[in-house]
């Protein structure tokens, strides 16, 4: 083990599944597990939903996302998100893992690949990014089951679920008019994690809680309800006092005002702390504080503390809350950017150390 480590709280993540599903009206969830479950681990997170909430269905973005699920022994449906490409058409067979059709092409693909399997097709509700345009639904439903296949249900993405509840409603509305212009009803689903929230398409078959259930709230303010799983520690590799003037790190971007010690510990932006934390980041320690100082670096990143420290001492890289210096969501608001990027880039080099209840 390095003296790094997640800690992922699974019994939190079921908290958060259960908080959800109570809030999707009865609809089936399928729980986003990709990108390693957003940085938690796909595969333990697939399993504990699987055996201690009952999911039955799951999905992901890639094949080999997919193909890791079943080779961990996860047999029910995985979804494919996005738009499969013909050349991803083998993989998605052979994995048994159900692909979300837009164009015939992959269509075609996947139907010699394995005729008469599941896939599921994609509107275009508004996004503009994936999806059948609304008009073309009827006709590119009934080419696909031409082809032999089952299309199994019909979703759409929403844009601004987080943001805007109006153009939330109207993309829901262009959604639910082109399908149930159909011939037939089929399962649908549409709303994600701040849609859940919202209550915005709960009502429809599925839901797909994503960033949610890892109680990280979709719009980044507080959501009562959910509650962070994941926290990031480590213990100093080594901590010593360095002079007045003394430089720190690659292009001696810090220099000691006076006396300080200084801590090094052994991760960096390999690991998913950004560089852009150099001399402006923190990190948690005894109760308080400690500053990121001199550039962080691939695998090391240095803090500056007003004492010395033993190497058991730990560290809080991120706490599982809302804290503004030190949580996923805080870093987010300092970095400008969004804790999806931050959770997905947790390298998987980082072990993972899991707790489930008791």
């Amino acid at each position: 083990m390095r003296p790094t480590w997640l800690e992922i709280d699974l019994a939190a993540l079921g908290r958060n599944y259960a908080h959800l599903a109570g809030r999707a009206s009865g609809a089936e969830v399928i729980a986003v597990v990709k990108a390693n479950a957003y940085g938690h681990g796909a595969v333990r997170v697939a399993r504990y939903l699987r055996e201690h909430r009952g999911t039955r269905r799951f999905a992901v973005a890639t094949t080999g996302e997919g193909a890791e699920l079943r080779k961990a022994g996860i047999a029910e449906p995985v979804l494919l998100l996005g738009a499969l490409h013909p050349d991803d058409a083998g993989d998605a067979a052979q994995h048994d893992l159900t692909p979300t059709l837009v164009t015939l092409e992959a269509a075609r693909a996947f139907a010699a690949a394995r005729p008469g399997r599941r896939a599921q097709v994609k509107v275009d509700s508004g996004m503009g990014r994936v999806g059948v345009p609304p008009a073309e639904l009827d006709g590119f439903v009934a080419a696909v089951e031409g082809l032999g296949l089952e299309v199994e249900a019909i979703y759409t993405h929403f844009a601004v679920a987080d943001e805007d509840e109006g153009e939330t409603r109207r993309q829901l509305a262009v959604f639910l008019e082109a399908a149930r212009a159909l011939p037939r009803r089929y399962p649908l689903h549409a709303a994600n994690s701040a849609a859940i929230l919202a209550g915005l398409g709960t009502e429809l078959d599925f839901v797909r809680p994503g960033v949610a259930l890892y109680g990280l709230p979709p719009d980044m303010q507080e959501a009562p309800g959910l509650e962070p799983v994941l926290a990031w520690k480590a213990r100093p590799t080594l901590a010593k006092r360095l002079p007045a003037g003394h430089g720190v790190g690659y292009g001696l971007t810090y220099r000691a005002g006076g006396e300080e010690w200084i801590a090094t510990l052994p991760f960096g932006y390999a690991d998913g702390f950004s560089r852009a934390l150099s001399n402006r980041g923190w990190v948690r320690w005894r109760g308080g504080y400690a500053p990121v100082v001199g550039r962080v670096s691939m695998d090391q990143t240095t803090v500056r503390l007003p004492e010395p420290v033993g190497l058991d001492e730990v560290f809080e890289v991120v706490t599982p809350d809302l804290d503004e210096r030190t949580s996923l969501t805080g870093r987010a608001r300092a970095l400008d950017t969004i804790h999806y990027e931050l959770a997905t880039a947790l390298s998987p080099r980082l072990p993972r150390r899991y707790r489930e209840e008791g």
